[in-house]
């Protein structure tokens, strides 16, 4: 399938949603690890443990015991103590297939001590794969456009 655009200012238009979505892009990854940055200078560390793996087929749905080929993922259980000395148990926002950890590892566990139930596992993908993607979505979109910006820019 080609695309056919006719004139210069639909390619100026491209060009600059092209640059204009990329540098969206990139801010939201620029927030997201601000986020993150802010969730560490402010966490309490624990030492936890993996007790199950809730595998699921989507990211909203019910938990399955079931393993679907290729389509479901594995989200860490984790249980720890908190500074206060209550067992808190939670739910890693990242899955994976195959599953980055077993049933019974051990994993430093990070956590706010005003809000314990928000805690994460002290790990790359829960802390920074997703302003990682984001960023570098906007990074290449926004390079992209920049490029063929510059390119054209001396032909018009």
């Amino acid at each position: 399938m080609q695309v056919k655009v006719r004139g210069q200012g639909a390619r100026r238009w491209i060009t600059f949603g092209a640059i204009g979505f990329g540098a969206l892009f990139l801010v939201v990854g620029l927030i997201l690890a601000g986020v993150s940055v802010s969730f560490l200078a402010n966490a309490e560390r624990a030492r936890g443990t993996v007790v199950s793996l809730e595998w699921r087929t989507d990211h909203s749905g019910p938990s399955r015991r079931t393993r679907v080929r290729d389509k479901s993922m594995a989200y860490p259980v984790v249980e720890f103590t908190s500074a206060d000395g209550t067992r808190r148990t939670f739910r890693d926002s990242t899955g994976s297939n195959p599953p980055a950890y077993e049933e019974g590892e051990r994993v430093e566990v990070l956590y706010r001590a005003a809000s314990p139930e928000d805690a994460r596992i002290d790990g790359f993908a829960s802390l920074w794969l997703l302003p990682l993607v984001f960023g570098g979505i906007g990074l290449v979109v926004a390079g992209i456009g920049t490029a063929v910006a510059l390119a054209t820019r001396g032909r018009s």
